[in-house]
């Protein structure tokens, strides 16, 4: 379950770890007129980078061109945590970083392996995210929904928060 105390004192913290907890999200790239699509992220918790091993033929890698920005969004299995990832995007050639995260998995994709010309890395250096969690207790969320249907309230289910990468570094 996500920690809604937690998004309100430590969301950088606990956005990276969601990150590491879930093996893929929808990333799409602003005025590419494609839908989002899901891709599997190799996050670096240092640097605050996403990076993502793709075909260079797609249509993805040609929305993205020289450079564009990006959405990257991740739930949580629980579904009770939901990010929004934005940040500029750019195919990489830094050999050493691909090397770091190529797996057996990421092989399977391409008839050449590692080595396969249309191998594309692309490097997504986070920009912002916005965060929405719940406690994702079912029980509460009715005791909350009872509430505020008694009550000139409305319900409070979770919290919101926005981090920004450039001040917060």
């Amino acid at each position: 379950m996500a920690d809604t105390d937690r998004t309100e004192t430590d969301a950088r913290g606990q956005l990276f770890d969601q990150l590491d907890d879930v093996r893929a999200g929808m990333l799409g790239v602003e005025g590419s007129g494609q839908h989002m699509q899901p891709m599997t992220h190799y996050f670096d918790r240092d640097t605050g980078e996403l990076w993502f091993i793709t075909s260079r033929d797609t249509d993805l890698v040609r929305g993205i061109g020289q450079g564009n920005t990006a959405h990257f969004c991740v739930q949580s299995t629980s579904q009770d945590y939901y990010a929004c990832l934005s940040g500029p995007i750019r195919q990489s050639q830094d050999e050493a970083k691909l090397d770091e995260i190529w797996s057996a998995v990421a092989a399977a994709y391409f008839e050449g392996g590692r080595e396969d010309r249309d191998v594309c890395l692309l490097h997504m250096p986070l920009r912002e995210a916005a965060i929405w969690s719940s406690s994702g207790n079912p029980f509460a969320f009715g005791i909350e929904v009872l509430r505020a249907n008694m009550t000139d309230s409305t319900a409070q289910t979770g919290t919101h928060k926005v981090i920004n990468f450039a001040s917060a570094a």
